[in-house]
């Protein structure tokens, strides 16, 4: 990407000034020494990122398949930041249940409703670093293969734009269309690398911008892939440690060199003997058997692997419990602030992320075709396209450690003004429009069949004495 920066004055530097001191070193990040003998810097992270971005995602992608922590930490996030959808509460009358009923037919593949394209598209993006979707007829959205947009297409274009590992940009800097293969690649039959060129309004592309610049994504597995590799090794040389140390492995001692008493298979000067259930062997005069006494798993070794385990789940930025589902070392305060922490990482992705990048275009394509399609409600769109767009996507519950004391924590700040309703309602993932209406037709109901029950609490209102 080009861009037109502003020319410098001609008497900005001026002739004759002393040249500055020599820069020194202050920083120990900034040294030359032994310790940083064979750190590899990073000049570009951008090009750093566009070089390894395809290896990266290949190996987090076998990663996935065959560690039990990696799949954890997947389904930890993707459960986290979707769980079972986010939803959108329009300003516009009606148009939210809707769209609310058109989610059941969003899956062009037909296997999933809206909800679970956002799942899907989520676990793409932890696992790949990105997500990739095509916004087809009557909006129904079909998840890409990342692969799919073609790395290998980095070009200049004739308006003075350029292409990026399949990313087309103008002059301006701004995408403007993908390059996308018309087959998958990896299927078990001849395949075409033929690349389509689509408009960007078509394309639903998700991702976790790290920095300024950057064109795709980037596995969220990057900065543990290596250690999450040496773990598993680790894991493996112990449990072989274990199998090993399960067998008892005889050693006969024979000062006669003779092994009259054992049948085995000849081992040049040595003969190889098994031991079966039920047998005895009587040795000769000088002959004696001894057992190995393999070494058991120490406790420095458990904690040598706890504190990496520990390493990953930060990198990876899920707290421990969650990637191993260990909670013998926790208590109530401790969990409580790593979630509070994690709450706060969730909701700023949530909403600077999945709802700008996935859910947005999703709804404006929706309510594009809404209106091209001649629908009453949609009548002034054309002329004030922002009202109808103008939504709230809301997230799911987030369930806390004890949810009574939360309960009463709400009904105080509802009570003291600091909160709304609305918002204590959106906290749990639930409409409030749409929550009034059960709440009204529950009441209505018990009233006709003559329902009673337990005496609910009075609403607490702003500025009254508390009962």
């Amino acid at each position: 990407m080009r861009f037109a920066f502003p020319k410098f004055p001609a008497n900005l530097f001026r002739r004759g000034q002393k040249p500055a001191p020599p820069a020194v070193r202050a920083f120990d990040g900034g040294g030359m020494g032994r310790r940083w003998t064979g750190f590899a810097d990073m000049p570009s992270a951008v090009s750093a990122m566009l070089a390894s971005g395809g290896t990266l995602a290949r190996r987090a992608r076998g990663l996935v398949a065959n560690n039990a922590h990696a799949a954890s930490g997947v389904e930890a996030w993707v459960s986290a930041l979707v769980g079972t959808g986010l939803k959108v509460q329009s300003r516009a009358s009606g148009l939210a249940l809707d769209f609310e009923a058109w989610t059941d037919d969003a899956d062009a593949d037909e296997l999933t409703d809206f909800y679970g394209l956002q799942a899907a598209a989520v676990r793409s993006m932890v696992i790949s670093g990105e997500a990739f979707g095509l916004l087809l007829a009557g909006g129904r959205l079909r998840l890409l293969d990342p692969e799919q947009v073609d790395r290998n297409v980095t070009q200049n274009t004739m308006n003075g734009g350029c292409v990026i590992q399949g990313i087309e940009f103008d002059a301006g800097g701004r995408r403007v269309a993908y390059h996308i293969r018309r087959d998958q690649p990896g299927m078990p039959f001849p395949v075409s690398y033929e690349t389509v060129r689509v408009p960007a309004a078509q394309v639903v592309h998700l991702f976790k911008r790290i920095f300024p610049g950057q064109v795709r994504g980037i596995t969220w597995f990057a900065p543990v892939l290596l250690r999450m590799a040496d773990y598993d090794r680790a894991m493996d040389a112990q449990l072989q440690r274990q199998l090993v140390a399960s067998l008892f492995a005889g050693f006969i001692v024979d000062p006669k060199s003779t092994v009259e008493n054992f049948d085995g298979t000849p081992n040049g000067s040595n003969l190889q003997v098994t031991l079966e259930p039920g047998t005895m062997s009587v040795l000769g005069a000088g002959q004696d058997v001894r057992f190995s006494e393999p070494a058991g798993l120490g406790a420095e070794v458990i904690d040598f692997l706890r504190i990496t385990r520990d390493e990953i789940a930060a990198g990876l930025g899920v707290p421990a419990h969650v990637l191993s589902g260990d909670l013998t070392q926790a208590n109530y305060s401790s969990l409580r602030a790593g979630l509070v922490e994690w709450r706060r990482r969730v909701e700023a992705l949530q909403h600077g992320m999945i709802v700008f990048q996935f859910c947005r275009p999703v709804w404006r394509n929706w309510l594009l075709l809404r209106a091209l399609s001649g629908a009453s409600d949609m009548a002034g769109y054309f002329n004030d396209p922002a009202a109808y767009d103008a939504a709230r996507w809301i997230t799911p519950r987030f369930d806390w450690i004890d949810p009574l004391k939360d309960a009463e924590a709400e009904i105080a700040a509802i009570g003291a003004g600091l909160m709304s309703r609305r918002q204590a309602v959106a906290a749990r993932g639930e409409d409030i429009e749409r929550l009034d209406k059960e709440i009204a037709d529950d009441n209505a109901r018990a009233q006709r069949l003559k329902l009673t029950f337990a005496p609910q609490p009075r609403p607490i209102l702003i500025g009254s004495p508390n009962p």
